[in-house]
């Protein structure tokens, strides 16, 4: 990277929860930010919260290769070249097997898989057309390392997502481009409290978190100290990594 020029970072899902934490957690480390969701007008809180650093609020629909395509452009035109990206936004489901629905899976896997892999594809084709490498972090799930009841759609998604990082890190890395997952447990964040709040729910979360990760969990963790775990994967000495958190 050009240490001369303010970093850049790409940012899906930044509105709350992780995603949230994380750009917080980037514009306090240095980085300029193109934060992305559904509406931009859901990252008029997170963007005033990062004083002293350039925000540009983007509206992103990860099912739609136009409205991906254009978020890159929107984001380059703003902040010059990008450095890292960062895919965080991803749609949950939790359904036995048996019920769930065509429109349901392909919601699910068009959003956190399909979507992830054509924003970083659109990032890479950023990255080749300067020049130059940059890094991606997408968020994976203890979900795509174990098996868990009624989550089967959601864990396969997240199962698709280790796998891309695998498969694009060895791709790219002539490109000097760094692929690294972070495969978090189930998070505090506000869409959870009220899951973790039912104790059959809260229970087998635990159990699928222990299991994943090889070890005991006394409580969830929060959706700043995975946006701490991240932080040192946009280093260049990181050519790929898969961290459970």
């Amino acid at each position: 990277m050009n240490e001369t020029r303010s970093r850049t970072a790409l940012v899906t899902g930044a509105s709350t929860g992780i995603g949230r934490a994380t750009a917080l957690a980037l514009a306090r480390a240095g980085f300029d930010l193109a934060l992305a969701d559904l509406d931009a007008n859901w990252l008029t809180d997170v963007a005033a919260e990062a004083q002293g650093r350039k925000v540009v609020p983007l509206a992103l629909e990860l099912r739609s290769e136009d409205s991906i395509e254009q978020a890159v452009t929107q984001a380059a035109d703003a902040l010059g070249a990008i450095d890292l990206l960062v895919n965080n936004a991803g749609r949950p489901l939790q359904k036995p097997a048996t019920e769930v629905t065509w429109a349901e899976w392909n919601d699910v896997i068009d959003i956190n898989l399909k979507g992830s892999f054509f924003l970083s594809a659109a990032f890479a084709r950023h990255c080749r057309s300067h020049g130059r490498g940059g890094a991606v972090v997408s968020l994976a799930s203890t979900h795509g390392l174990t098996g868990i009841a009624g989550r089967s759609v959601y864990g396969i998604s997240k199962g698709g997502i280790i796998q891309m990082t695998r498969m694009l890190a060895i791709e790219w890395a002539p490109l000097g481009i760094r692929v690294n997952a972070v495969a978090p447990t189930t998070v505090l964040t506000p869409s959870r409290e009220k899951l973790l709040s039912e104790p059959e729910a809260a229970r087998a979360c635990s159990r699928a978190s222990r299991s994943a990760a090889s070890r005991r969990w006394t409580r969830s963790p929060r959706r700043f100290a995975i946006s701490r775990a991240m932080l040192p994967l946009r280093l260049p000495a990181r050519s790929w990594c898969l961290m459970a958190a």
